[in-house]
């Protein structure tokens, strides 16, 4: 509701209810305060609603913008504390610790974070994350969080009216009974969000944005208007940085450098490594190739008064002997550099790579993922000695045909494929593939679960090879089809 009212130069309408499509229904899941003072709630039919307020304003939810809307304003409160933890779907965290004393006090705090944001707030100070949002989710910014309702422990209807029907309607008539006696009639839940509330368990939070392990910052007394000059400076703070990565046993993965303007103006520049590397000279032609595709240069405009460079991925880098004779990349290496600058130059999600996948299925036993990700089952799985040769062209999805075979469960003799009849001379199998019936939550069960594949090696009466398989047993299903699947060369 926040964002509406954030986006438009005008007042909107009052009231104002946000509405979604739940159940084959309009339902109300936001409300303004207007809304609230005349009855209405979560939860109701706009037709409902509409008929106890006439003149109600509704508007499609969306919360994939509530969600950017939320992010936004996390952006901006990151000047007040690293640790900004989104809270979904409306609220945000601050961790102060370690910040509190860049503050008069609280109110001064609550002063900055309203001038930062401009926002309507509900806001509440607590020992731990648990408590601050209990206590503004229940308007009770101020007190003992005993004095909170039961339903601050966010736990499932059926426990909160059990706690209710027991004659325990606050924190406070709670945390009086036995622990063990609450975990064994209203759950376990309910016990640890009660410690975190109280302070007794931890309620840790997430932040948006984790620190980098390694940042190494550069001021300067007089702003440096060259870009040349910038990345010489780059190259320094990647000297220090190789440092210490070295002691650390690790290498860099992603790599971000911001610079800051004198004027207010931040600009980013961030590359990543299909390999943790430590080498200055491969991370600064990296970042010349940035630069280089950037569709609007990097402009240092009054100059830059600082440059960070953060380390925001990296990853254990185990020490190599070179040859002595000749040191020289390994191709590996080599495949590595080529990785990183097509990725650079095209786009991360534009290269990829191919790894195996855990499936009997042909087309089902790789997958692609971006190249610069370092792969989790780095080795292929060797086939199994019975199995028939495999082809390197494959169909996708497989080519249906209509084959002619002697017997019912034998090869095929003759198939026609795009209009064409080819006559079978030689034949080598079946390898018999069954269906993934394992990967069912309900398992095996005769007849469900799809069909069995007998695949053959065939040559035609030219030499031409394919690998044909038919879908079905005859006991399976009354008339199996049959499918080109793949090419020998």
């Amino acid at each position: 509701m926040q964002r509406r009212y954030h986006r438009q130069s005008r007042k909107p309408p009052e009231p104002l209810v946000l509405v979604e499509k739940i159940k084959g229904a309009m339902r109300l899941v936001a409300l303004d305060g207007a809304a609230v003072q005349l009855g209405l709630q979560s939860g109701l039919t706009l037709a409902d609603a509409r008929a106890r307020v006439p003149d109600l304003a509704a508007e499609a939810h969306d919360p994939h913008s509530d969600r950017q809307f939320l992010q936004r304003i996390a952006a901006r409160l990151g000047r007040f504390t690293p640790m900004v933890a989104l809270d979904h779907p409306d609220g945000l965290t601050l961790d102060m610790t370690g910040c509190m004393h860049l503050f008069a006090d609280e109110a001064a705090l609550l002063a900055q974070v309203r001038g930062a944001i401009s926002l309507t707030l509900r806001h509440a100070f607590g020992g731990n994350a648990a408590a601050a949002r209990a206590r503004a989710r229940y308007n009770t910014s101020n007190g003992d969080v005993r004095q909170l309702p039961v339903a601050a422990l966010e736990i499932d209807a059926a426990a909160l009216r059990a706690l209710r029907r027991a004659g325990l309607y606050t924190i406070g008539d709670l945390a009086a009974r036995s622990m063990a006696a609450i975990a064994a009639r209203f759950g376990e839940a309910a016990v640890m969000r009660l410690r975190q509330i109280l302070g007794e368990a931890d309620a840790p939070i997430i932040p948006r944005r984790s620190l980098p392990a390694l940042r190494f910052e550069r001021r300067f007394a007089e702003p440096i208007a060259r870009t040349d000059d910038a990345l010489l400076v780059i190259e320094a703070l990647l000297g220090a940085a190789r440092i210490a990565l070295e002691e650390r046993k690790a290498g860099g993965r992603r790599f971000a450098v911001t610079f800051y303007r004198s004027d207010g103006v931040e600009q980013q520049l961030e590359v990543e490594t299909s390999q943790p590397v430590r080498d200055a000279a491969l991370v600064m032609r990296l970042l010349r190739e940035r630069i280089d595709s950037l569709r609007d240069p990097l402009d240092p405009g009054f100059g830059f008064d600082a440059i960070v460079l953060a380390i925001v991925r990296s990853d254990p880098l185990v020490e190599r002997q070179l040859d002595s004779e000749a040191a020289e990349a390994s191709p590996q290496d080599s495949v590595a550099a080529l990785i990183d600058r097509l990725s650079i130059r095209l786009g991360a999600e534009n290269i990829l790579r191919l790894a195996p996948r855990d499936s009997h299925i042909p087309e089902s036993s790789q997958c692609t993922f971006p190249a610069m990700e370092l792969p989790k089952q780095p080795k292929w799985p060797q086939p199994e000695p019975e199995s028939l040769p495999r082809p390197l062209f494959l169909f996708d999805p497989p080519q249906p045909i209509e084959a002619v075979a002697e017997v019912p469960d034998g090869p095929p003799r003759r198939f026609r494929w795009r209009r064409a009849t080819y006559h079978v001379q030689l034949s080598e199998g079946p390898e018999r593939i069954a269906a993934e019936w394992w990967r069912r939550k309900a398992g095996y069960e005769p007849g469900k679960g799809g069909l069995t594949r007998d695949y053959y090696r065939i040559e035609d009466s030219d030499g031409r090879r394919y690998w044909i398989f038919r879908h079905g047993l005859y006991g399976e299903t009354a008339s199996p089809r049959w499918f080109l699947h793949g090419l020998f060369p």
